[in-house]
């Protein structure tokens, strides 16, 4: 998710995709514990995007 997609959702939104993309990372996390996932670098990316979404909420929380 590029940041240009993150703003121009609402708040709620922004709140349900953090929850999804949390629970995406957790189950991705486990699978790459059981055996080596082909893209590890897909971890890294999931903990940007809700990097991303966090900062979103807390501005938005702001305004």
């Amino acid at each position: 998710m590029k940041n240009a997609e993150i703003q121009k959702l609402s708040l709620e939104e922004l709140k349900n995709t953090l929850a999804s993309e949390k629970d995406a990372l957790a189950r991705l996390k486990f699978a790459h514990a059981i055996s080596p996932i082909e893209n590890p670098l897909r971890l890294r990316e999931a903990r940007k995007v809700i990097a991303r979404l966090e900062t979103a909420i807390t501005a938005a929380a702001k305004k």
